[in-house]
This record gives structure tokens, C-alpha cells and sequence, in this order.
């Protein structure tokens, strides 16, 4: 049996690189006397697991077609750079994580130049652009899915080289300190309403929903003078962009909240300090999910992204729990009911007891169907199989 493999692994996105670092750390404790030689294009995770970096990830996540047509150039290099460096250094697999408008060309062109290709977090071609299977069925070796209806939808396509291993925040979602505590390091009343903000992890979110949220942060703060707001900041975003929002709101003689603020990488601990959230879509809404907190869904884009990409969405549901739970646990407020009118009404719903307290029953229940955790884990079990059998070797 093989005592070394090398692994090109691939990340666009904070989502990815999370558990795509999760993913290299199981792998390396599974089997701690194989030998791992990582590479590949990493963000700040993959690089904290050790992993070489060839292409800085962090400059890939850009959303909006506007957007990703004025950085084509650099997506062009950075393909061309991974590309080559694939071809020269044959990796036993290559290990593409989410990011399909990148990581499925790239998977056409490798697997054409003779590497094996394993895709974790499987493009969500039940929610759009279905006609992306064909190139799945026919340039990925392996494909990995963390939601609980996905491998059965893959299948039905056709598409059987498929595994679900659950999802990678299932049991491993917690804050690392008590609402108590958290609320004394930021100076905030544990026995007031807290309300979370979170304004996504990309510059054009924060920039296009940010507004939305403090606006709406106004609104309830001139009704309950009590409520306290925090804006959870992540970690691949700047403090600056925040203060930039804020120091404009003001300049529009927005009258913000004295209970707001602002903490960076702590978006698990506001979430569990807090009595609702809005979040900006994306897997955050999971981590709500997760840790029980009552949430209202929002997402802004511009007008031409929203008009091109709306018509090619086929799911009833843009939230990742209620696509989970097949039901609204969570209002939705997208694009033109994206305002502070809508959002602020719906988080004084949620504020109610009764309301608040039905609302985390549900969320508890459906979070019971993403299993106990370990996700991590089986998906590096099947990682290793793989690759042993590409050997010939015996598990």
C-alpha cells in the first residue's frame, strides 16, 4: 500500500476553503502514517492546514456577471497557472471544492490531460443550470454531496458515481463562549433583545446589502429604543467597508441605532448571543440553522444580474434550510422585498416569544436530518478509498 499521495485541491470561496481545510485535516488524521503532499489554490484555512499555495483564493470570490467580466484576466491566469502546474506535477487526484464556474472547466481540462478528479460540495444543479451534469458525468470520477437530497436527485440523472457524506457543519456548529460571556466582552445587556446582522462575505454584498440592514437596524431602534444590533463581520472582509457604510448613512442623516456594533470573526458567537438575525444567503443561514437562531433570508444584487440570472433558478426556496426542511422556516426577502419596511416588520415577528420559540423547534428539527457530524471524516474515508483503488490497493 501506498505510504505518499500528492492532492491538487482547489477552493474559490470562504464556504470551501472551510471545509475544504476540514477535508485535509481528516485525511491527514485517518491515516497518520500516510504521507499528504497538498498544493493548489487556497485561502486562508487551506493555508493555516499547511497546504501550498499556487493561486491566492481569496481573489476569486467575486460576484455579479459585471463583476467577474472585468476580472476575466485574472481568472484566465489563474486556470492557465493551475493547469500547468497539474499537468507538471500529477497529482494522484485533484480535489475541486464548490466554485463550478472556475472548478468545471478546470475539471474538463484536466481530465483531459489524464488526472483523476474528485468534486466535493457538488454543484446545486437541482437549483440551476442542469445542463451542467453532462459535464460532470463525463469529467468527474467521484462526486461528493452534503445535502440530504442530492446524491438520490444525481442518480436519478444518471449520475452514479456519487456519495453523500453529510454535512461538514453538522455537529461541529458552536459558539466558544456562553451568550453571557460574549456579552460581557462587547459591553451588551444579556437580558435585552439582540439583533444579529449579517451582511454576507463578499465586497458587493456588504456594499449593496449593508445599507439595507442598518436602515432597517433605524427603523426598529425608533419602535424599541432596547434592542441591541451587532454586524458580524467575517474574517475575509475589512472593518473599513463597514465604517465606510456607516460613515455614509450618517451622511444621508440616517439616524442609527447607540446599540450598534461591530465584531469581526466571531459570526458563531453573535449568532448564539443573539435573540433573531437577518442574514445575507449563503451558508451562514445554515450556521443560524445550526445553533438555533431565528433568522429572516435577504439578498441584493444588482438589477442586470438579478434580471439575466432570476429566469434560470428552478428551486422554490433560495435559503439553504429551507431548501433542507422543503418549507419557508425562513422568510425570504430577495431582491425588490429586499427593504427595511419588509425586513424590519419580519424581525418583530420573530422577536415575539411564541413566535421565536416555534421557530427554533422547526430549525431543531430539520437540522436533525443534516446527522450527528463527521462529515469530514467519510468524506476523507472515500477520498482514501478512492485513491487506494486507483492503485489497485486494498482498503
Amino acid at each position: 500500500m501506498r505510504q505518499s499521495y500528492k492532492i491538487m485541491i482547489v477552493v474559490g470561496e470562504v464556504s470551501g476553503d472551510i471545509h475544504a481545510a476540514k477535508l485535509v485535516k481528516a485525511l491527514r488524521e485517518i491515516s497518520p502514517q500516510t504521507t499528504f503532499e497538498f498544493f493548489g489554490a487556497t485561502s486562508d484555512k487551506l493555508r493555516e492546514a499547511g497546504v501550498e499555495t499556487i493561486i491566492n483564493a481569496n481573489n476569486l470570490s467575486i460576484v455579479g456577471l459585471p463583476e467577474i467580466a472585468r476580472a476575466l484576466p485574472m481568472f484566465w491566469q489563474a486556470f492557465q497557472t493551475l493547469k500547468k502546474v497539474a499537468i507538471e506535477r500529477k497529482p494522484d487526484a485533484v480535489i475541486l471544492v464548490d466554485f463550478p464556474d472556475f472548478n468545471l472547466k478546470l475539471a474538463k481540462a484536466l481530465k483531459k490531460n489524464g488526472l483523476k478528479i474528485i468534486y466535493y460540495i457538488s454543484p446545486q444543479l437541482w437549483a440551476w443550470r442542469k445542463y451542467r451534469k453532462k459535464t460532470i458525468e463525463k469529467y468527474v470520477d467521484l462526486l461528493l454531496t452534503i445535502l440530504p437530497f442530492e446524491k438520490n436527485w444525481y442518480q436519478k440523472e444518471g449520475i452514479a458515481h456519487v456519495e453523500y457524506v453529510g454535512n461538514p457543519l453538522a455537529g461541529e456548529v458552536k459558539s466558544q463562549v456562553s451568550k453571557e460571556d460574549f456579552c460581557a466582552k462587547h459591553n451588551l445587556d444579556s437580558s435585552k433583545p439582540i439583533v444579529a446582522l449579517l451582511p454576507g462575505s463578499r465586497h458587493k454584498e456588504i456594499i449593496r446589502i449593508l445599507p439595507v440592514l442598518l436602515e432597517t437596524a433605524s427603523l426598529m431602534a425608533e419602535k424599541n429604543a432596547d434592542l441591541q444590533f451587532v454586524i458580524a463581520l467575517p474574517s475575509t472582509r475589512k472593518i473599513y467597508e463597514v465604517e465606510t457604510a456607516i460613515a455614509e448613512a450618517k451622511r444621508k442623516n440616517l439616524k442609527l441605532p447607540e446599540n450598534l456594533l461591530t465584531v469581526q470573526n466571531e459570526t458563531r458567537e453573535v449568532l448564539n448571543a443573539s435573540d433573531i438575525a437577518a442574514i445575507t444567503s449563503g451558508t451562514a443561514t445554515l450556521e443560524a440553522a445550526i445553533i438555533g437562531t431565528p433568522m429572516a433570508i435577504v439578498y441584493k444584487t444588482s438589477v442586470f444580474n438579478y434580471k439575466l440570472l432570476r429566469p434560470l433558478i428552478t428551486v422554490e426556496h433560495f435559503g439553504l434550510i429551507n431548501l433542507i426542511a422543503q418549507q419557508r422556516l425562513a422568510q425570504e426577502l430577495i431582491q425588490d422585498d429586499c427593504t427595511p419596511k419588509n425586513l424590519s416588520t419580519e424581525l418583530f415577528r420573530l422577536l415575539e416569544k411564541e413566535k421565536n420559540q416555534n421557530v427554533r423547534g422547526k430549525l431543531s428539527e430539520t437540522v436533525k436530518t443534516l446527522g450527528p457530524g463527521g462529515a469530514s471524516k467519510r468524506a476523507a474515508q472515500i477520498v482514501l478509498k478512492f485513491l487506494q483503488s486507483i492503485e489497485g490497493d486494498t482498503p
